[in-house]
């Protein structure tokens, strides 16, 4: 790894892992692990959280892990809400998808939570200090160094030179991350050829209140998000060649006359009006030796769906459970292999959906102009009406909210094995209930569940394998099936199934018979 050249610290600071970067996903990192019992420490360059709004959405599996935290009350009691998404043609609505409607038997979170990224650093940020831990701000990564069992990072700090001996490093440092190319980790993939404006409007008029606003011309294209209060909403759309002044700056003058012309769109002011050029990109691996790297640092890609920030939560908090595993839980050192097989091909499926998504809807070709122009004002209203029963309502609003993640549990056996499962390698389907199935997964342990399934049995497994279980009545939607047993992961994913059958055997004193794929998870 390349270095650079420090003035050598008076002391060295251990821990068992290094945080580098306290943006959401750096954060969600450095809680999750706080919560789990292992040392860490957290650093940033900045100065302190992010004061921009930046990525807006929480989808509903970030919410899941939100209520692991013990911090989904506070999101709600400070988000705002966007019930559904509305197709337009100019300012004429031509249909709404119902989010809330089709995620009801899926999460306990079926709205779309506007909750700024400023929000989700403060709100970890301080749920970081009341687990007794805190944010070395200021703190710039110049060098890292490996060894057989750690690794040395050095750092610029106001004080002088730090140096920091981890045996983990994590690196949550965005985009342009220090940790990726200190690791030289190549960050491959290729720029949008469009520039395109942000503005957080305030006064906002001409939008559906409330909704995520999708609104096409024949030669246009904008998308808002509300943000909370009012006439407050998140708007975006492409730049024009021809809009750019001298020096390539957008007068955001013109883009208030463009989308009142063109969208009926209007608004007061704005606390944040920037431009930038979007990039897909994923990182060739996840790991290099004892460094991983989550979110930005590790995929980048368009804002369409809201699921940047999210995918980044979601990776920081799958790493953090199988960092937890191996040095509290006592598993073998080959679990962590698990992130980067589960987490980059999630990566690499969202950069190439959402690459040739924003690509169709951004193209300026006589196809795409007729698409926007003529076919989505004739059949936009059929299409909205059939496309929920085409795919199915439960399952579109499982792509957006990212429930229907699905991981390769067994490293072993090939993908087909995994293939005929319904539920396995999917995080534990929502069974409802009063109390819910997922209010188990708050403590984050391992654990055995049953589902109809005999109470006895169910807890006679759990105890041969030393972890915690939980029996439920029979799921009514189906999704888990009472002659079965399963064993679900601190994340709240399924690692693995098994038939009573198999449980009466090793109850009945054939220990060999627990089932072999649980003591595979187990043993990592």
């Amino acid at each position: 790894m390349a270095a650079a050249d420090t003035v050598a610290p008076a002391e060295t600071v251990r821990t068992d892992v290094l945080v580098v970067g306290a943006g959401p996903s750096g954060l969600m990192a450095a809680d999750m692990l706080a919560k789990l019992g292992v040392d860490a420490i957290v650093v940033d360059g900045k100065d302190g959280p992010t004061r921009e709004s930046r990525a807006l959405v929480v989808q509903a599996r970030s919410m899941e892990l939100y209520d692991q935290l013990g911090l989904a009350d506070r999101v709600l009691a400070q988000r705002g809400a966007a019930l559904g998404a509305v197709l337009c043609f100019r300012h004429r609505v031509l249909g709404e998808i119902p989010f809330r409607e089709f995620g009801a038997a899926t999460t306990p979170f079926p709205d779309i939570t506007v909750f700024e990224q400023s929000r989700n650093e403060r709100l970890l940020v301080d749920a970081l200090g009341e687990r007794g831990g805190e944010v070395r701000w200021e703190h710039r990564l110049v060098a890292l160094e490996p060894h057989a069992a750690s690794v040395t990072a050095r750092l610029e700090a106001p004080g002088g030179p730090v140096e920091i001996d981890a045996r983990w490093v994590v690196g949550a440092d965005g985009a342009h991350s220090a940790v990726r190319e200190l690791c030289r980790i190549p960050f491959e993939g290729v720029t949008n050829e469009h520039t395109f404006f942000v503005a957080d409007a305030v006064g906002a008029s001409g939008l559906v209140e409330g909704r995520v606003n999708i609104r096409m011309a024949p030669d246009d294209l904008l998308l808002s998000f509300p943000m909370g209060e009012p006439g407050h909403a998140r708007i975006l759309g492409v730049v024009r060649d021809a809009d750019l002044a001298a020096g390539g700056e957008l007068p955001e003058a013109l883009v208030r006359s463009r989308i009142a012309r063109g969208f009926t769109v209007g608004y007061r002011s704005s606390t944040w009006f920037a431009t930038y050029r979007l990039h897909h990109r994923v990182a060739a691996r996840f790991r290099d030796g004892r460094c991983f790297i989550v979110g930005d640092a590790a995929h980048i890609h368009s804002p369409v769906g809201g699921q940047g920030m999210n995918t980044g939560l979601q990776d920081a908090h799958n790493l953090a459970c199988a960092l937890a595993d191996v040095l509290v839980g006592g598993m073998p050192e080959r679990r962590l292999d698990r992130y980067e097989a589960e987490r980059r091909p999630v990566a690499r499926k969202l950069v190439a959906t959402t690459d040739r998504l924003f690509g169709l809807v951004t193209a300026d070709t006589a196809l795409t102009r007729f698409i926007r122009g003529r076919a989505i004002p004739a059949m936009g209203p059929i299409a909205i009406r059939l496309l929920p029963r085409i795919i199915g309502g439960p399952r579109l609003f499982g792509f957006l909210s990212q429930t229907r993640i699905r991981y390769r549990m067994s490293l072993t056996r090939p993908p087909r094995s995994q293939a005929r499962d319904d539920v396995v390698g999917k995080r534990l389907p929502f069974a409802g209930g009063d109390p819910s199935n997922f209010d188990s997964l708050r403590p984050m342990r391992w654990q055995v569940h049953g589902y109809g399934a005999p109470a006895d049995l169910v807890g006679s497994v759990a105890e041969r394998l030393g972890i915690d279980h939980h029996v439920f009545p029979p799921d009514a939607n189906g999704r888990l099936r009472s002659d079965r047993l399963y064993l679900v992961r601190p994340d709240g994913f399924v690692a693995a199934e098994a038939s009573v059958t198999a449980g009466r055997a090793a109850r009945a004193g054939r220990p060999e018979a627990v089932p072999a794929s649980f003591r595979e998870q187990l043993s990592a």
